[in-house]
């Protein structure tokens, strides 16, 4: 969503939890705040980020948390991971899976670079 920023890690991950989408929303803000994130912009550059991408199957609309992320599928830097992750989770929302969401956006619209291990 911006242009001229530094480049950047991204990656997702797959964890199971009893916390319900708020409450885990609220523990990643607060990790967010403990490593030093102070939020003054939409989309400024900033030390981490987290987001809850997907919650099971369920489709959340609250104040502060949208869940599925509401940008996920337009975004190569999140769908890349997720497709590495888990390319037939199908995305309730949308009803595709994460690898024919990934193939809706042109490759050469965003650019990401594999980390090499």
């Amino acid at each position: 969503g911006v242009d001229g920023q530094n480049w950047y890690m991204n990656g997702a991950v797959c964890i199971s939890t009893k916390l319900g989408a708020p409450e885990l929303m609220k523990k990643l803000l607060a990790i967010e705040a403990d490593m030093g994130r102070v939020r003054k912009e939409k989309w400024e550059a900033r030390i981490i980020d987290l987001d809850i991408l997907l919650y099971s199957d369920e489709i959340i609309h609250e104040k502060g948390l949208s869940v599925p992320h509401p940008l996920m599928s337009e975004r190569r830097f999140v769908m890349a991971p997720m497709v590495d992750l888990a390319p037939d989770l199908l995305c309730p929302l949308r009803g595709k899976t994460m690898i024919e969401l990934l193939a809706e956006i042109p490759a050469n619209e965003q650019a990401i670079e594999p980390v090499k291990e």
